[in-house]
């Protein structure tokens, strides 16, 4: 198992994690790769982004994907991101299943933290393991990475945002040194500071 550079060409294989870890499974059909829009593509496609991926025998397998500067990061997803995707999936379409409505929701408004969080942190992340990679202490190893670099780099914090139902997370990155920052309606924002 290794870890390295994110490429254009892991595209798919990220989207595919981003989809099957981050979808409740649902009767109705969905678009698959809509999901990836949103949490993973722009990460990988964007500047001032630092991204990783995990490859074992079978492919990849994982990811670790930081915008290290969130507020130009979501300047260029407004100019460079999200115009071709609004233009593709309309707010409104007839017939669209619940599950795309919603993430075309977060297409037209994107999920951010508040000023106050970016300002304090303003790198920000967002990781994803497949089980075949688990319980390795890979992801711990990745954060701890990539909080060596922003520090390296200047950056004084990252933060992400967990569902608030997602103990298991709130639990690892917790023990990792994130305190809750914010709490929304479904998701908490944690940060660290970089040093470590």
């Amino acid at each position: 198992m290794r870890v390295r550079p994110a490429r254009l060409d892991d595209l798919p294989a990220v989207y595919a994690i981003c989809d099957e870890l981050g979808t409740v499974a649902e009767a109705e059909p969905r678009t698959r790769e809509l999901l990836g829009h949103v949490y993973a593509g722009p990460y990988v496609v964007a500047p001032e982004t630092r991204s990783v991926v995990v490859v074992d025998e079978l492919g990849v397998a994982g990811y670790l994907l930081c915008a290290t500067d969130t507020a130009a990061f979501t300047a260029w997803c407004e100019s460079s991101w999200w115009p071709g995707l609004r233009a593709d999936y309309p707010r409104a379409a007839v017939g669209r299943a619940v599950v795309d409505q919603e993430v075309v929701d977060l297409i037209h408004a994107p999920p951010a933290a508040s000023s106050r969080v970016v300002a304090e942190y303003p790198a920000h992340l967002h990781i994803d393991m497949l089980p075949r990679v688990r319980g390795k202490g890979l992801g711990s190893r990745l954060i701890r990475d990539l909080l060596v670099d922003l520090s390296r780099r200047g950056i004084p914090g990252v933060h992400l945002d967990v569902g608030s139902n997602n103990a298991r997370a709130i639990a690892l990155y917790s023990r990792l040194g994130f305190v809750e920052l914010e709490r929304g309606p479904d998701s908490v924002f944690m940060g660290r500071r970089t040093e470590l």
